[in-house]
Parts: C-alpha cells; structure tokens; sequence
C-alpha cells in the first residue's frame, strides 16, 4: 500500500453525522501508512507515587458523641448547646432505610471470547463504481457510502444496545454484548470509512450470526432471498485485551484517542521476533500512560486454546495530541522497531454509544431534546444504569 509521507496538523470540521447517538471526539485522521521500521525509543520518567495511609470511622460516629465534647466547658452554655445541634443537613441514622444491594450478574457472554470485527465501507461494499464514476458524470461513490452509513447509524446504535441487553424484560437470548463500535473517519474529518466493533460472545458463531444482522453490514454486503447476510468477509480476530489497570486509561486525556491496526510480517511469529520484542513492548505502553486498550489480534479459531490462533497483529487505543503526535508514538514502539508489523494504520473516530448510558446534549442541533431518547429506553426496559449492565462498565 502507499506510504503517505505528507504530515498535516489535524484541524477541525463539522460531521454531519447523529450526534445524539454518538459521543462525538475531536479526532483528524484517516487511515495513514506508516513504515515497519522506526527510530529509538524515547526515555520516560517513572513517575513517583505517594503511599498515603487511610482512617476509617464508624459509621455511626460512636467513637465521638456530642454530649462527651469539651466544648463549652467554663459556663458557655449556649456554645455548648450548639456544639450538640446536628450539623444542616445531617441526617440521623435511625432515620435511613436500610437498603440491600443485591449483586448483578455479569453476561452470560462475557466469558473470556473477546472479538474485533473490522468493517472497511469500500472493501465490503460492491454496488458502487469506484474507478468509472468520474467518466460517467457521477457524484464520488464515497460520499454516497459515506450517507448510506449516516442514515444506517440510528440502526445501528439501537441494534447494538438491543444486543448488549441481558435482563428479564427484553431480549433475553442476546448472545453477544458489543462492547464498543468506533466510527473509522478519513483524512479530512468529513466522511465515515468504517467501524471497529469490539464483541463479547460465548462462541464464534454467536458473535457473527450477532453480525449479520448489523444494519451497516447488511447494507453493504446485501442479503439473500431467505434475507441472511453471508458476514464471512467480514475480518473478524480474537483480541486477547490486556487488562492490566496501567493500560486502561481515560480516552481523551492530554489528546484526542486514536486508533492503531497493525499487521504483522508472516514471519514475525515463526521467527520468534514477536515474543523476544513484547516485554520491551510492554514496559513502553506502560510508560507512555496514553494507552487506552491494547492487545494482539489473533486468528478467530472456534476455541480460544485452538493451537492455530496465533497472533497476526495489534489493536491499540492512545491517546495523541495531534497527527505527528500519534506517527511518533507507534514508531516508537518497540514491536514496530524491531520490523514485526508488516502494514500499520492509525485512525482517528467517533465513539458511538451503543451503551445507551451516555446520551447528552447534542451540541450541533442544541434544540434537539435527547434525554427523551434515555427516558424512552428506560421505559421500553432497556438497561440504562451503570448497576444494570456491569459488564459493560469499562
């Protein structure tokens, strides 16, 4: 593929896309190519922590009672009356209901099978001319994959929630939670390339059967006349997440989150090169404190022990001030110094919220009321708490 060797500063632009279903981040990028060889990797200072010791009180206050105080001693009769009022607005604790808190069960889908489907617009897509449009007067077939997928996008989002719901009140055969769905954006900020899915399901099937019934897939690849989607074009991997706390930071923090795909040379594995360079690799995503998820892509086996699910390449969300920001910080990396990746791209996207936990204001139609899409949720029995859906709290 072509290496792009331009280097723009990201600017900003205004996405004609739902905003009220998607949590919209200053992001610039398409996809840019990047070389499989980098220079040395910087020097980062290990920050220092403070270790600070914690008091836990009672929770009735027994340690300390009003009538012992000391306060007032010496004939002030009335500081001392005040030292035993309750403070404004305190409560008595005879008076607080005792509540139990019953334990929410995980998803019956989150056990261990997580999944990233890679959904390229113009890969999948065939009713378009893409080399003849200009000749025969027509509009770029781009921007007419690009409004396919905005007017798909409500959809999309609400299949995705229906699908993350596990309770008793509706769609109780879900098998497959979508964890995240991240809109892919080009170069220029104005149109839409794709989506990367991150799925939680017991079984491969599971998870591409979930598929096939995306609406933006469905549109893209077409359905048969018994109306089933074939998704096997669809590239789809096993993403062995690490879940190290150190490299779950916010999205957002110090810059704009990013997204690098990067593949790996076919050697890489057979050559032992990916396993000599991944604990350098490691400490280098520790250190940059950016590192929103990370984790090899491997082979989509039927079974996560399978033998031949080996890995092929990495997912990796950061953190970036800016384009050169991001290109220096996956050179950097020791896996792509030491030549494991064959191809590398980064992308800047939207997150969507396909938790139905984060609808806000939408601040390109401010007159839009988007709490009655919550209050509309809640209603139809759509889990909209954080305590309803823990598995999705991440």
């Amino acid at each position: 593929m072509r290496k792009e060797t331009s280097k723009r500063r990201f600017g900003s632009a205004t996405l004609p896309l739902a905003a009220v279903l998607s949590i919209l981040i200053p992001s610039s990028s398409n996809a840019f190519h990047l070389p499989s060889s980098a220079s040395s990797l910087r020097n980062y200072a290990h920050p220092t922590t403070t270790t600070t010791s914690l008091m836990s009180f009672m929770a009735d206050s027994s340690d300390y009672k009003a009538d012992k105080s000391d306060y007032g001693e010496g004939g002030d009769d009335d500081a001392a009356a005040e030292a035993a009022l309750p403070i404004r607005g305190e409560v008595e604790m005879a008076d607080v209901p005792v509540t139990e808190e019953v334990a929410v069960p995980n998803s019956r889908n989150n056990v261990g099978n997580r999944f990233v489907a890679l959904v390229f617009d113009r890969s999948l897509c065939s009713k378009y001319d893409l080399e003849n449009w200009e000749d025969n007067g027509e509009e770029n077939p781009l921007w007419e994959m690009h409004k396919d997928r905005v007017a798909l996008t409500e959809d999309h989002v609400m299949w995705a929630r229906q699908q993350n719901l596990y309770n008793e009140t509706f769609n109780t055969d879900s098998m497959a939670d979508i964890r995240f769905s991240h809109q892919l954006l080009s170069s220029d900020l104005q149109r839409t390339i794709g989506h990367a899915m991150c799925i939680d399901s017991p079984t491969i099937d599971d998870c591409r059967e979930a598929l096939s019934r995306d609406p933006i897939i469905r549109s893209l690849i077409g359905v048969d006349d018994d109306g089933q989607c074939d998704v096997s074009s669809v590239p789809l991997y096993r993403w062995r997440q690490i879940r190290d706390h150190t490299l779950r930071m916010d999205d957002g923090r110090n810059g704009a989150p990013t997204m690098l795909l990067a593949f790996d040379r076919p050697e890489a594995m057979s050559d032992g090169l990916r396993e000599q360079v991944q604990n350098g690799h490691l400490e280098y995503l520790i250190r940059s404190e950016r590192i929103v998820a990370a984790g090899p892509l491997h082979v989509a086996t039927q079974e996560k022990s399978d033998p031949k699910s080996i890995a092929v390449g990495t997912l990796m969300i950061f953190n970036a001030e800016d384009r050169d920001d991001a290109i220096e910080f996956v050179e950097n990396d020791p896996m792509a110094a030491a030549g494991v990746y064959e191809t590398m791209t980064v992308h800047r996207y939207n997150q969507l919220d396909v938790t139905g936990k984060f609808v806000s204001e939408n601040l390109y139609y401010p007159k839009q009321n988007t709490y009655q899409m919550k209050e509309a949720m809640e209603y139809w029995g759509y889990p909209v708490d954080d305590d309803q859906t823990t598995w999705l709290n991440w």
